[in-house]
């Protein structure tokens, strides 16, 4: 038996009355996902934890098996462990998002998007004029950065707003704030100098492409805690594919393979059947493949409920299709990670359904894979850590 996971990051969403009430994943045209559903389990899953926030990491670590209230103590040490920084005594982390903002007001939480090479040759100028024993910065992924600052834990303790949660909204009301708060807003403060006539920037706005104007810390965290492999936990050896660090973090946390496969992105420009290809490949070696999409997560941030539709298309269409030809004995659990709403523009707690289809799982009635559908089985999962148990030995219960 093989099996695969596929996290269609933030596909699942609020009905949206100007499109008859409809939700994105209503809205899109999705045959596969429709058959798999009509012929696997269908239900939902609360991934996020009453309290805890509603980000990727949280959701992610349910969907993995992994109880977010236990292995959860800050995002930016998972990012870290992807980019190979180690936190130690006395050191902390934060993502640090190259934003753009015009008119004190956030203009674009991912500076228009930055490639991966501008974003870097900023983040180089950052560290030799900000950089010092205390503070350091590490390139990542197009505008997902990090920031590690040494001897100033009490930053933990700010209050931080994380840059896409706040599109066009005056940023006064959302810098840092309380204990701890006063390192941050300086770095952020003065990173506008090294950043406003550094010539990545002048060459963006003479191509009329957005600039990154400074950076944004938020999600701050200390070393993280050990988990359990995930082998030694469900007797599988498992690998993943992601375009983002953090679902690559959670990755090697959980000592699971991370697959490099050419195309895989963190944007709608994602090749989906390059990485539906080389996840069916590495089933030859794995137990079980990870399959994460972060697509319609970034258009629903963007506000582009079309980008986003077409994104699940994709998915349906290139990955899902895939999937289900798979020659041998599988089973496969798809589901978003938490919903990202196209009206709220950033992730909400609400349950997400969940599909699990393949050898030895049984119907329970539903009749296309979308939010109602999936409430109306009557199947619910409190505590979504739980449901790699149900894939793994009880998906035919």
């Amino acid at each position: 038996m093989k099996y695969v996971i596929l996290i269609m990051d933030g596909a699942s969403g609020y009905p949206i009355p100007e499109r008859g009430g409809r939700t994105s994943l209503e809205l899109a045209q999705t045959p596969n996902l429709d058959a798999l559903a009509r012929e696997g389990t269908v239900g939902l899953a609360r991934t996020v934890p009453s309290g805890m926030e509603a980000s990727s990491a949280c959701a992610c670590m349910s969907v993995l098996g992994y109880d977010p209230k236990i292995y959860y103590k800050g995002r930016a040490g998972i990012e870290a462990r992807s980019l190979g920084i180690a936190i130690g005594g006395g050191e902390v982390v934060f993502r640090c998002n190259l934003v753009a903002v015009k008119d004190g007001r956030m203009w674009s939480y991912s500076s228009g998007y930055i490639s991966t090479g501008e974003a870097h040759v900023l983040i180089d100028a950052l560290n030799r004029t900000l950089g010092s024993d205390e503070v350091r910065f590490y390139p990542g992924v197009s505008y997902r950065h990090i920031c590690k600052i040494k001897g100033h834990e009490a930053t933990l303790l700010a209050e931080c707003t994380p840059p896409h949660d706040i599109p066009d909204k005056e940023i006064a009301k959302f810098l840092p704030r309380g204990q701890g708060s006063r390192l941050l807003n300086d770095l952020m403060a003065r990173s506008e100098a090294v950043l406003r006539e550094h010539p990545v920037n002048r060459e963006r706005l003479a191509k009329g492409t957005i600039p990154a104007t400074q950076i944004w810390l938020f999600w701050g965290s200390r070393r993280l805690p050990a988990m359990p492999s995930f082998e030694s936990r469900y007797g599988l050896k498992a690998a993943m594919t992601s375009g983002v660090d953090l679902l690559n973090g959670l990755a090697q946390l959980a000592g699971m393979e991370v697959l490099e496969i050419p195309g895989v992105t963190d944007n709608l420009e994602n090749d989906y059947a390059a990485q539906v290809n080389g996840a069916m490949v590495a089933l030859a070696e794995y137990d079980l493949v990870v399959i994460h999409i972060e697509a319609p997560d970034e258009a629903a941030h963007d506000h582009a409920l079309d980008a986003k539709i077409e994104a699940i298309q994709r998915i349906d269409a290139e990955v899902v299709g895939r999937l289900r030809s798979y020659p041998g004995d599988v089973r496969l659990l798809i589901m978003p990670d938490h919903p990202t709403p196209i009206e709220v523009r950033t992730h909400t707690d609400d349950p997400v359904p969940f599909l699990i289809w393949g050898k030895g799982v049984a119907s329970n009635g539903a009749a296309a894979f979308t939010e109602a559908a999936a409430a109306r089985t009557g199947l619910s999962l409190a505590k979504g850590y739980k449901i790699m148990e149900r894939f793994i030995q009880k998906a035919d219960n």
